[in-house]
């Protein structure tokens, strides 16, 4: 069918993720594009199984209404190729009664032979049917500004300079009732913050003295006919969740362990440049053995390397132990994540470091770093200005960030380092 090749046209395989998601049973891929100057996420929701009747009816039907339940702009790709099919015509029935914007894409229009054997997915009654071929590009261009029309335009909120923190891990570890519990303790909501043609609910608390919005995405309308496919449901959510946060609270399940699922959403955090705590619950489940905390957290750091400079609490929902220590890290990584570290006093402790530990030889050719500075993105970058920036590899990349991380409180934020020709 080629929709992986479209999503990775769309994404110019910039952000691919190609590991399943959250607790997904088969691989669904998420991505950031941006054309224009706008930006939107792209979900492939992956292969549909051919096959018998009740394997169509089942999984697919699930698929396409969480699709209309949750997407802004669905796209419906079908076969030039191969004409309409049955399968097409079950999806164009379920998607016919939806009020989505919702666009009809011909692949593998590569010929014009091809552009006349299209005009027949006209009958499958869903408007406009786009052409395209995106194994060559063809018409991606044409398909991107009518979708950026049709997406809906989000209202700019005012932006309060408070933490935005979102609660995000797989079904189950705790998250509903995390949420409970810090918001149950000394309940002081200030405002109801809709979030703009999302689901999530950003509320805008005061506890313990500090002041945050919190994107709950664990307890929303569980819709009736998306309750099977929680897995894909909560990708979603955390998807969302993430993009709209400044910092991630990771509940993992002790009993559990650090799985799978736990470092595909702590990857999806660290790629969208998020400040991240990992909150293990259930901790008072476990039986205690002298190190097993710190074996625990080891193990995580294991799972999670190279970036292993992150708060782990050990905390219990249910007996309410170190939930208030889980909110005040999170101000405290917001803060982190928010500090500007002054160019005089970057490069006074940089320069001696780099020159006692220059960046390896490449080719004969000497690498040399003049000056670095802090660049004015919301997440910690820092620009460093060499005579061959191509030369310098990622290992002297990630000994710079040692550095940074030793001389300066960045724990639990990830930090960009991008080599500049001076």
């Amino acid at each position: 069918m080629g929709k992986s090749t479209l999503f990775n046209r769309l994404t110019e395989n910039r952000t691919a993720i190609v590991d399943s998601v959250a607790g997904v049973t088969r691989d669904r891929i998420y991505g950031r594009a941006e054309w224009a100057g706008n930006q939107f996420s792209v979900i492939d929701t992956g292969g549909y199984v051919m096959g018998s009747d009740d394997i169509f009816e089942g999984e697919i039907r699930k698929q396409v209404n969480i699709a209309i339940e949750e997407a802004s702009l669905i796209i419906f790709l079908v076969d030039a190729d191969e004409g309409i099919t049955g399968m097409d015509e079950e999806v164009a029935s379920i998607l016919r009664p939806s009020k989505k914007p919702l666009m009809v894409v011909a692949n593998k229009v590569d010929n014009a032979m091809r552009q006349t054997q299209s005009a027949e997915f006209y009958s499958l009654g869903l408007g406009e049917v786009f052409n395209i071929s995106a194994n060559n590009g063809s018409g991606t261009g044409e398909l991107l500004d009518a979708m950026i029309a049709l997406l809906p335009k989000e209202v700019e909120e005012e932006e309060l300079d408070i933490p935005k923190i979102a609660i995000i891990g797989r079904p189950n570890a705790g998250k509903s009732s995390f949420i409970n519990a810090i918001t149950g303790i000394e309940r002081n909501i200030v405002t109801e913050i809709a979030g703009t043609t999302r689901d999530a609910i950003n509320t805008r608390y005061n506890l313990f003295g500090k002041d945050f919005i919190l994107i709950d995405t664990a307890g929303i309308r569980k819709k009736a006919k998306v309750h099977e496919n929680l897995e894909f449901y909560s990708v979603l959510r955390s998807v969302r969740a993430i993009e709209d946060a400044d910092i991630c609270l990771l509940i993992v399940d002790a009993e559990r362990g650090f799985e799978g699922q736990d470092l595909a959403v702590f990857s999806l955090a660290e790629r969208n440049r998020k400040g991240i705590v990992v909150l293990v619950n259930k901790w008072d489940l476990m039986e205690k053995e002298t190190n097993t905390a710190k074996e625990f957290k080891e193990m995580i750091q294991a799972r999670i390397a190279p970036f292993t400079d992150i708060p782990v609490i050990f905390m219990s929902v249910l007996s309410k132990q170190r939930i208030y220590k889980a909110v005040e890290e999170a101000v405290a990584v917001y803060e982190r994540r928010c500090q500007r570290i002054t160019t005089s006093k970057l490069n006074e402790l940089m320069l001696p470091i780099i020159e006692a530990y220059p960046p390896p030889a490449l080719k004969g050719k000497l690498v040399k770093i003049k000056f670095c500075t802090q660049l004015p993105t919301k997440s910690p970058a820092f620009a460093f200005f060499a005579n061959l920036p191509q030369y310098v590899k990622d290992p002297y990349k990630r000994f710079l960030e040692n550095k940074l991380r030793e001389n300066f409180n960045f724990t639990g934020v990830p930090i960009e380092i991008y080599m500049r020709k001076k």
